[in-house]
């Protein structure tokens, strides 16, 4: 097995997560917040998946999936092109609204593209530093497992909150 293999398998696993705590809910659910300072479902899976979209793009040199397949005009959200919700207060989170369809189906625009690029990469490239502001340099690889244990954490939270929305 290969590097990207293993990676392959570990993005396809967030896949397999996002799916069931997004499956079946209202925009209503998507959007409920267990406090003022929660981060709804809708929230979680966007942002995850912006993360995924602007690091997987600057790693494989090409557009944003969220302004090169249209995404950003079909969300309409009321924030900044480039934003990722990265340091979002909870006025902006509450500002990303969206149905299930919208979320799974920009979701798995990224997927696709992120598992192409995986199949264009070797370890040689997983190891070409892409950072070097960090102790040790950030590789093409770590960038790459960051992004997917803040998938994981993210997509385990929005599970966490479907459960609180199934039990209201």
């Amino acid at each position: 097995m290969r590097s990207t293999d293993v990676l392959t398998d570990a993005f396809d696993r967030v896949r397999d997560a996002v799916h069931p705590a997004v499956n079946g809910l209202s925009r209503d659910e998507l959007t409920y917040r267990p406090d003022d300072e929660s981060n709804p479902i809708a929230w979680l899976v966007w942002h995850l998946t912006r993360i995924q979209d602007d690091h997987v793009s600057a790693l494989s040199g090409r557009p944003q999936v969220w302004v090169a397949n249209g995404w950003v005009e079909r969300f309409g959200l009321p924030l900044p092109v480039d934003d990722t919700g990265y340091g979002h207060d909870a006025d902006a989170v509450s500002s990303v609204v969206a149905d299930a369809a919208l979320l799974l189906g920009y979701f798995e625009d990224v997927h696709a593209a992120t598992v192409a690029y995986l199949a264009t990469i070797d370890d040689d490239d997983l190891d070409r530093v892409i950072d070097r502001h960090w102790d040790p340099p950030v590789t093409a690889g770590v960038r790459l497992v960051s992004v997917i244990a803040d998938d994981l954490q993210h997509v385990g939270q929005a599970a966490y909150v479907r459960g609180i929305v199934q039990r209201r």
